[in-house]
């Protein structure tokens, strides 16, 4: 590991010789020997940002060896005073883990819509093809097979774990890497530094506006992932994608582009149809559900192709897809369907329901709770689209916190308005196992609000949670209580 006065060199000040044991910008992180920075918080209108600099004394009391801020300040410890604190930390982090993005060759995922199930494709077909490949995402990270959970709730989390996430990928022998890349990462210096081979653009609608202002900012900050790759892909139907369709080194997908699919056909296991590339035409099949997802495969097939996969390697790899954790996951599709998904708003299961209704052969039956201490019109709003659209709702906990889980669940099923249509089970495994005895030949289940979440907030406890095992456990117990 480099000493502080190493690292202090890239910034042309002296230092002393002292060991580094780390680098955070998280007072509550430092332990003895690391370098604290400083970084303002990010304001916004919704409420006033923390600022680093507040919390250097308590960083410096548990052990701060040097402090980076952009404050004129007379600390015990050496100090390092920077214009860009954020900019500092990326360059102090990639230099601490010895720069491992010069030693993988990345591909890079942004969008609004799409970019978490592109990312977790691209990286099972390299991964199926030349592992191990590294992945980081917002359902987790991947080291070849392993899986591993961040603490926190970023898409891209702060500069000193990327670049310990790409030391561990390079460490495990990855030749490659998977990022989401969030327009905050981008913004924020999160990746600052890093190249791709391969960037990839899936679509831009309105969001994020508290933090860019406006939409030509947020689009701004977007496309710098690919002003830093090597060759972009981007969606041809999207009207801000497509004015990047004419640049040079730049393969589009979807309706218009080079990557395009015709005769789709979705059926209770997953999706078939055939691409047309400029690789040539070729057949895929894909076990997810929903039109939008074969869109998301091209993408992840052209970036595949675009780093030297045959067509045979990218049919093999996605038709043993194992699908997206806790994102329109295809668990099973006989007897009866389970698909497990993080939609936890009204609009998003609107869109969930109406996804699987065509190939629901009987039933759609939805397990779905709402978040306690947040805006109680969400609630409202997921009890009447179940009510429209289901043929069956089970009401559950969904982290309720600290308000009261059967105030939540009244509501949305006063909500929902039909008794005989629903029923309330307040313990969400129990309600996972009340629908899989429920369920009939033919059936859909729809296990919806948690996803790929690792926790349940169930009062003032946080409890380990995994929707997906609890789901499969179900089914088991299920199965082997048939065979008695």
């Amino acid at each position: 590991m480099p000493t502080l006065a190493e690292l202090f060199s890239l910034f042309g000040q002296n230092a002393p010789a002292l060991a580094v044991a780390g680098i955070t910008h998280d007072s509550r992180l430092v332990q003895p020997g690391f370098v604290f920075v400083a970084i303002p918080g990010v304001p916004l209108p919704s409420r006033q940002p923390f600022d680093g600099h507040d919390y250097i004394p308590q960083a410096i009391e548990k052990g701060a060896v040097a402090v980076v801020g952009m404050r004129e300040l007379n600390l015990d410890v050496p100090y390092l005073r920077v214009s860009d604190a954020r900019a500092a930390l990326a360059d102090l982090s990639a230099a601490f883990w010895g720069y491992p993005a010069q030693k993988l060759r990345l591909l890079g995922v942004t969008g609004s819509k799409g970019k978490t199930t592109v990312a977790v494709l691209l990286h099972h077909l390299l991964q199926s093809a030349a592992p191990p490949v590294g992945r980081l995402s917002t359902v987790g990270v991947r080291i070849g097979d392993e899986e591993l959970f961040l603490p926190g709730h970023f898409t891209t989390p702060e500069a000193p774990q990327v670049q310990e996430m790409l030391q561990r990928f390079v460490s495990a022998g990855c030749q490659q890497a998977v990022l989401e890349v969030s327009s905050h990462a981008l913004a924020l210096e999160r990746v600052r530094g890093l190249l791709y081979e391969v960037g990839i653009f899936t679509n831009l609608y309105e969001d994020h506006l508290d933090l860019h202002g406006s939409m030509e900012n947020y689009f701004a900050e977007k496309k710098k992932l690919l002003e830093r790759s090597r060759f972009a892909i981007v969606n041809s139907d999207n009207p801000w994608t497509q004015t990047l369709a004419k640049r040079p080194q730049t393969w589009t997908y979807g309706a218009q582009g080079d990557w395009r699919l015709q005769h789709l056909v979705e059926s209770s296991s997953g999706l078939g149809f055939e691409v047309i590339s400029p690789i040539g035409s070729f057949p895929v099949q894909l076990p997810m559900v929903g039109r939008f997802n074969a869109e998301n495969a091209l993408a992840a097939l052209a970036a595949a192709s675009r780093m030297g996969l045959s067509v045979a390697q990218l049919q093999a790899g996605l038709a043993c897809f194992p699908g997206v954790p806790g994102r329109m996951q295809l668990l099973q599709s006989e007897p009866f369907r389970v698909v497990v998904d993080f939609a936890h708003t009204g609009a998003s299961l609107e869109a969930a329901l109406r996804t699987l209704r065509p190939t629901t052969r009987n039933r759609l039956v939805v397990v779905i709770g709402a978040a306690g201490n947040q805006d109680p019109t969400r609630r409202t709003g997921i009890g009447q689209v179940a009510g429209r659209l289901a043929d069956f709702a089970i009401f559950t906990e969904e982290d309720h916190r600290t308000e009261p889980l059967e105030a939540i669940l009244e509501t949305m099923a006063r909500a929902h308005g039909e008794p005989r249509r629903y029923a309330l089970v307040s313990d969400r495994r129990e309600a996972i196992r009340y629908a899989v005895w429920l369920a009939q030949p033919g059936d859909t289940l729809l296990f919806s609000g948690k996803g790929h979440e690792r926790t349940l907030e169930r009062g003032t406890e946080i409890l380990p949670w995994n929707e997906v095992e609890e789901v499969r456990l179900a089914l088991e117990e299920r199965k082997i209580k048939a065979e008695i």
